[in-house]
């Protein structure tokens, strides 16, 4: 199974807390206006990378967390699946993921819920430039939520993620 990726970022601490690998995906449908990475909008952009390549880079830093992000990974579904279900089985690293799909609606897409079952904290909805706020932690705008979801999936309804601490 294979994986197209624009970018992978070691070491960063803005796609969720402590230090991330961040793995940046190709394609995004919901092109939203004011996008800070309209690039990754290209769903043949980045190179064609390997479940276990992209392995290799999130075990060779031990302390890194991981982040999917794009572009939005919910289109590489599958390939993300995969690759959670790999960090689950190998590592005890936690997994957030960013999309412009509202969590409500994932959990009736069949392979976007088979990732979500795998994720720690989902970060929602698309980002919308009249909510815009660089004051958000994790997020550009407002209506976006960060989303505890194994409690979420437990409860039956949203609840939002606590940064402990």
């Amino acid at each position: 199974m294979s994986i197209r990726v624009l970018d992978i970022m070691e070491d960063t601490t803005v796609d969720g807390p402590g230090f991330r690998t961040s793995i940046y995906s190709a394609g995004c449908t919901h092109h939203c206006a004011g996008c800070h990475n309209p690039q990754s909008w290209d769903a043949g952009g980045g190179t064609e990378m390997t479940v276990e390549e992209i392995m290799t880079i999130i075990e060779g830093d031990p302390f890194a967390h991981v982040t999917f992000t794009g572009g939005d990974p919910m289109l590489q579904a599958e390939g993300f699946a995969e690759l959670a279900q790999a960090i689950r089985s190998r590592t005890n690293k936690t997994i957030w993921c960013y999309t412009g799909y509202c969590f409500e609606a994932l959990l009736h897409m069949p392979a976007q819920r088979r990732l979500l079952d795998l994720v720690d904290v989902l970060v929602d909805g698309p980002f919308v430039e009249a909510q815009r706020d660089t004051d958000l932690l994790f997020r550009g705008s407002a209506n976006q939520r960060l989303i505890d979801v194994p409690r979420s999936l437990a409860e039956g309804s949203v609840v939002l993620w606590q940064r402990l601490g």
